[in-house]
């Protein structure tokens, strides 16, 4: 990729693991459903007037896609966030969304992956039982299955993203927060009694983490990364984003007070080598594969 573009992929990786800081800081006030459906409220709100109207015979695709994206996967992906207690051990384990997306692919659309590929998922389920054995994570391990049920559902919708017809990124982005929002603001109210107060009293800190979380990571964020990929493929710009585990393990150690030991340390290794190799082996595969023929 030519230098701006590289420097783009870059800014990315800083706005999505600074999403990981900030919102673990908003949780803090906000219990995490009702800090996810407010980023959701937020990013509705502005996406609204870029909604387009499913294809005919595609709307229950469109809302089973919202449903994952926007409910299970956020619900759960910030809930593991909060559960942790540290940043290092979700921003890794969100990671397997990659081998999970390999392994629906083929199981789903028949889409075919070599054995280097599969060594490379094998080593990402892997590095996650060695990450699970660090003493900072063994102390609540409840977070990793969330993280790990959140990436797999994320890999659910990505697929189910991939059948829809006539819609954009913005548009995808705003039916997931219409279509999410409803659900997590009752789960919030059924199963967190503390939301209305944590609402009346939340600070400018817990509130700037849900405009970083909506506006930052998801519209900029998401937008850059929709810029990249119309400009270059996606096995090309995909290996740049294993820096944003990277830069949150940074930044938990440097502002969150995170103290990760050599077990999360190998197996973050382990995980981000194995999605690195699930990334190249596609990117090898979509260089050896002949041009389908117009006859």
């Amino acid at each position: 990729m030519p230098v701006r573009d590289v420097l783009l992929v870059l800014l990315i990786c800083v706005v999505w693991a600074g999403n990981f800081l900030t919102s673990a800081a908003a949780m803090q006030e906000f219990p995490p459903l009702l800090f996810t459906g407010l980023r959701l409220a937020l990013l509705g709100v502005v996406l609204v007037p870029f909604l387009r109207p499913a294809a005919p015979g595609q709307w229950p695709r469109l809302i089973a896609m919202g449903f994952c994206n926007g409910v299970l996967h956020f619900g759960l992906s910030f809930w593991a966030l909060h559960a942790s207690g540290n940043l290092a051990s979700p921003a890794i384990v969100m990671q397997t969304y990659v081998p999970f997306t390999a392994v629906l692919a083929w199981f789903w659309l028949g889409e075919r992956f070599g054995w280097r590929a599969g060594l490379g998922i094998a080593a990402s389920f892997a590095g996650v039982l060695v990450l699970g054995l660090d003493p900072m994570v063994l102390a609540r391990p409840e977070a990793v299955i969330m993280m790990l049920s959140a990436a797999a559902f994320l890999s659910v919708g990505t697929i189910l993203m991939r059948g829809l017809q006539g819609q954009n990124l913005f548009s995808v982005q705003g039916w997931t927060a219409v279509l999410g929002l409803g659900p997590l603001l009752v789960l919030s109210a059924l199963f967190e009694p503390e939301a209305a107060p944590a609402f009346r009293s939340a600070s400018w800190i817990a509130w700037g983490g849900v405009a970083y979380s909506a506006l930052l990571s998801s519209l900029l964020g998401h937008g850059l990364y929709y810029q990249l990929i119309q400009r270059h493929p996606v096995t090309v710009v995909t290996p740049y984003l294993l820096l944003t585990p990277v830069l949150a393990i940074i930044l938990g150690v440097l502002f969150w007070g995170d103290t990760p030991g050599p077990r999360l340390l190998l197996g973050g290794a382990m995980v981000l080598a194995g999605v690195l190799a699930v990334t190249i082996r596609a990117r090898v595969r979509q260089r050896t594969t002949p041009p389908a023929s117009d006859a």
